[in-house]
């Protein structure tokens, strides 16, 4: 048995984060860590009008160390209407758009109270579209340095490469812009590619 992919819960995650996902047979989800600012776990990048643009996630009660699980989503802020405009924007003239924006909107509009609740049933959905059937674990404790699993909590992330991975991207068709734009979030290549998003993914390559 293959050591399991532990990694934790972002917010539509990027094209990195699944691609991890299928190279690994179990994946194991930490949810005993503390919330990270400025991080994959309440942002996502899209590509709108030939710019990235950054979706983030409002938080509440982050003046102290706090669980993932128990990180409120902060509804007092009108972010939901902002990022469901800019996805429209983005990707309503996709080929795919008009046969999976309803999923996304529905889970996005169910207001869950809790961020770790959002973006497991996004990731879940997304997984779905992939046609990806993985095993999924969470983790019960909080490891530092984790035995016998592949570690990549907080290695993909926003502010900088961290990744110890290379990874050559296959291109895909976007909606603006001439140069293909890599790694933005998943729901870039299931709008703009659809049933085929999962093969488009496999034939990336990691180099070693």
């Amino acid at each position: 048995m293959t050591e399991p992919l532990l990694i934790e819960s972002h917010y539509l995650p990027n094209l990195e984060y699944f691609f991890h996902i299928l190279q690994n047979d179990h994946i194991l989800i930490e949810s005993c860590e503390n919330f990270q600012k400025q991080t994959y776990r309440n942002r996502c990048h899209i590509l709108t009008a030939n710019k990235v643009d950054i979706l983030s996630v409002p938080v509440i009660n982050l003046g102290r160390k706090v669980l993932i699980k128990e990180v409120e989503i902060d509804y007092s802020q009108k972010w939901l209407n902002v990022h469901w405009g800019a996805i429209k924007s983005g990707y309503g003239k996709a080929p795919f758009f008009e046969y999976y924006a309803e999923f996304f909107h529905d889970i996005l509009y169910k207001k869950h109270r809790f961020l770790f609740d959002l973006n497991i049933e996004l990731m879940t959905l997304c997984l779905k579209l992939l046609r990806v059937d993985k095993k999924i674990g969470f983790t019960s404790f909080y490891e530092k340095k984790p035995e016998n699993k592949i570690d990549l909590r907080s290695q993909i992330s926003p502010k900088k490469d961290n990744s110890p991975y290379i990874i050559t991207w296959t291109p895909y068709t976007q909606l603006f812009g001439s140069n293909f734009v890599p790694d933005l979030s998943i729901i870039d290549l299931l709008f703009c590619e659809g049933t085929n998003a999962g093969e488009i993914l496999k034939r990336s390559k990691r180099d070693v």
